[in-house]
Protein backbone atom coordinates (compact mmCIF):
# COMPACT_ATOMS: atom_id res chain seq x y z
CA UNK A 1 0.00 0.00 0.00
CA UNK A 2 1.50 3.33 -0.72
CA UNK A 3 1.98 5.78 1.98
CA UNK A 4 1.81 9.87 1.34
CA UNK A 5 4.46 11.01 3.43
CA UNK A 6 3.03 14.90 3.34
CA UNK A 7 -0.56 13.95 4.23
CA UNK A 8 -0.79 15.54 7.95
CA UNK A 9 -0.39 12.13 10.19
CA UNK A 10 -3.85 11.10 12.88
CA UNK A 11 -3.36 11.66 16.22
CA UNK A 12 -3.56 8.35 18.90
CA UNK A 13 -6.96 9.38 19.30
CA UNK A 14 -8.12 9.56 15.54
CA UNK A 15 -6.35 6.16 14.99
CA UNK A 16 -8.54 4.63 17.94
CA UNK A 17 -11.96 6.00 16.19
CA UNK A 18 -11.36 4.06 13.26
CA UNK A 19 -13.00 0.90 13.28
CA UNK A 20 -12.10 -2.07 11.49
CA UNK A 21 -15.48 -2.05 10.27
CA UNK A 22 -15.10 1.03 8.98
CA UNK A 23 -11.71 0.33 7.36
CA UNK A 24 -13.19 -2.80 5.33
CA UNK A 25 -16.10 -0.74 4.41
CA UNK A 26 -14.25 2.29 2.80
CA UNK A 27 -11.97 -0.88 1.05
CA UNK A 28 -14.94 -1.98 -0.48
CA UNK A 29 -16.38 1.09 -1.58
CA UNK A 30 -13.05 2.56 -2.97
CA UNK A 31 -12.26 -0.36 -5.08
CA UNK A 32 -14.59 -1.34 -7.70
CA UNK A 33 -13.57 -4.87 -9.83
CA UNK A 34 -15.87 -3.71 -12.32
CA UNK A 35 -14.51 -2.13 -15.69
CA UNK A 36 -17.21 -0.22 -17.90
CA UNK A 37 -17.12 -1.82 -21.43
CA UNK A 38 -19.46 -2.15 -23.90
CA UNK A 39 -18.87 -5.92 -25.08
CA UNK A 40 -20.04 -5.15 -28.67
CA UNK A 41 -17.64 -2.30 -29.03
CA UNK A 42 -14.71 -4.66 -27.18
CA UNK A 43 -16.18 -7.93 -29.80
CA UNK A 44 -15.96 -5.49 -33.07
CA UNK A 45 -12.01 -4.61 -33.12
CA UNK A 46 -10.75 -8.34 -33.32
CA UNK A 47 -10.12 -10.01 -35.90
CA UNK A 48 -10.75 -13.54 -35.29
CA UNK A 49 -8.35 -16.21 -37.79
CA UNK A 50 -9.49 -17.43 -40.42
CA UNK A 51 -11.88 -14.28 -41.49
CA UNK A 52 -12.60 -13.10 -44.99
CA UNK A 53 -9.88 -10.32 -45.98
CA UNK A 54 -10.37 -10.66 -49.73
CA UNK A 55 -11.90 -7.25 -50.24
CA UNK A 56 -9.03 -5.84 -47.81
CA UNK A 57 -6.37 -3.50 -49.63
CA UNK A 58 -2.77 -3.70 -48.44
CA UNK A 59 -0.38 -0.58 -49.96
CA UNK A 60 3.13 -0.30 -49.19
CA UNK A 61 5.80 1.54 -50.04
CA UNK A 62 8.88 -0.61 -50.90
CA UNK A 63 11.88 1.50 -50.37
CA UNK A 64 14.90 -0.43 -51.93
CA UNK A 65 17.92 -1.50 -50.01
CA UNK A 66 20.57 0.99 -49.14
CA UNK A 67 24.23 1.75 -49.50
CA UNK A 68 24.80 1.02 -46.08
CA UNK A 69 22.73 -1.94 -45.26
CA UNK A 70 22.53 -5.54 -46.44
CA UNK A 71 20.38 -8.76 -46.34
CA UNK A 72 21.38 -11.37 -44.29
CA UNK A 73 21.30 -14.27 -46.12
CA UNK A 74 20.02 -16.78 -43.29
CA UNK A 75 17.11 -14.94 -42.07
CA UNK A 76 16.55 -12.38 -45.18
CA UNK A 77 16.23 -9.27 -42.88
CA UNK A 78 17.89 -6.04 -44.30
CA UNK A 79 20.41 -4.59 -41.60
CA UNK A 80 22.55 -1.92 -41.18
CA UNK A 81 26.01 -3.06 -42.04
CA UNK A 82 27.15 -2.33 -38.27
CA UNK A 83 25.46 -5.60 -38.01
CA UNK A 84 27.72 -7.40 -40.29
CA UNK A 85 28.99 -10.55 -38.74
CA UNK A 86 30.76 -12.07 -41.51
CA UNK A 87 30.36 -13.57 -45.59
CA UNK A 88 29.87 -16.94 -45.84
CA UNK A 89 31.00 -17.73 -49.92
CA UNK A 90 30.25 -14.27 -50.55
CA UNK A 91 26.90 -14.23 -48.95
CA UNK A 92 26.50 -11.59 -45.96
CA UNK A 93 25.60 -12.75 -42.54
CA UNK A 94 24.22 -10.91 -39.38
CA UNK A 95 24.77 -11.20 -35.98
CA UNK A 96 22.07 -12.55 -34.65
CA UNK A 97 22.21 -15.11 -37.10
CA UNK A 98 25.48 -15.65 -35.89
CA UNK A 99 25.60 -15.55 -32.73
Amino acid sequence: MATDFDAPRKQDEDLREDSLEQLKASRNTEQSGQIDEDEVEAAEGFELPGADLSNEELSVSVIPTQDDEFTCSQCFLVHHRSQLAFEENGLPVCTDCAG
